[in-house]
């Protein structure tokens, strides 16, 4: 039967192989140039960007959009979420089981990758959660795990095409804009949000085509 799997998924599997070796491999050659102490030419390009189109009403606006990636929220989310799965009619456990070690797997390898690269902010700014190191972005990682695990379950719901479409893209669009309000708040450099984005799309992609070969096979 696995067999069988393998032979009708084989595009869509040599696909996830691609994807999330490709986002590991760019990931890794971030953190071996910050390990380095390499400066990023998309860095100051960002940063002459946002200075280009600051203005009150954004410094708002981002200032509210960069509360949706915060831990506390992310946190409760992953909380209701989990128990909405738990407690869903005719619920397959292994997809609580999957979100949470999606979870609790990306909010330990971001903090360990933090203490590991101790790269220091451009700025330190307590009101928008601006402390500790740098990379990875926390406010990437985490909305990447979150709302993409939020995507892939609207996705395999029976919800409509066109409503799967409005929720896939709106999500991402906020998982975007999240890690560019830590640009523009000046709490992050590019390369953070970048490196943060290419860990959270590969640990959730790895969790998600774990999950879909379960299901695939007890099916």
């Amino acid at each position: 039967m696995f067999k069988q799997f393998l032979q009708k998924n084989l595009i869509w599997i040599v696909l996830a192989i691609v994807f999330i070796g490709g986002a590991f491999f760019l990931f890794a050659e971030i953190a071996e140039d910050i390990f380095e102490k390499e400066k990023f030419q998309i860095d100051q390009m960002a940063s002459q960007f946002v200075l280009s189109i600051q203005s009150n009403t954004l410094d708002s606006l981002f200032g509210f959009i960069t509360e949706l990636g915060a831990v506390w929220l992310i946190t409760t989310g992953t909380i209701i979420v989990g128990l909405i799965l738990f407690f869903y009619p005719n619920n397959r456990l292994w997809r609580v089981f999957h979100f949470a070690v999606t979870m609790i797997g990306i909010a330990v390898l971001t903090s360990g990758l933090k203490e590991l690269f101790e790269r220091e902010r451009p700025n330190l700014i307590e009101e928008y959660d601006g402390t500790g190191y740098s990379f990875p972005s926390g406010h990437s990682t985490g909305p990447m795990a979150f709302y993409g695990f939020i995507i892939y379950l609207i996705i395999r719901s029976r919800f409509p095409l066109a409503a799967k479409w409005i929720v896939g893209v709106v999500l991402g669009i906020l998982i975007f804009l999240i890690g560019f309000s830590r640009i523009y708040l000046g709490v992050h450099y590019a390369s953070d949000v970048i490196g943060g984005f290419l860990l959270g799309f590969a640990w959730l992609a790895t969790n998600v085509a774990i999950l879909e070969i379960r299901i695939q096979k007890n099916t």
